[in-house]
């Protein structure tokens, strides 16, 4: 049962993430006026780099609790 809440987690962060990202940089506020990137997006971009970072932890932890080990 948990495993399966950990995969559950990890494909929900797999997908959507990315998807906000994209969106995140194509935002008016992602760059200033000479094209350099923003707080903004720099901000987003640490967020989604650490929800993806649990989203491997996630599958790494399934994948020990399904095979036994932990």
């Amino acid at each position: 049962m948990i495993a399966a809440i950990l995969i559950a987690n990890a494909v929900f962060s797999i997908i959507a993430w990315p998807t906000f990202l994209r969106r995140v940089m194509k935002d008016q506020r992602a760059r200033d006026a000479a094209g350099r990137p923003t707080r903004f997006l720099t901000v987003h971009i640490v967020l989604v780099a650490i929800a993806l970072t649990l989203a491997a932890l996630s599958l790494l932890a399934a994948g020990l609790l399904l095979s036994g080990i932990w």
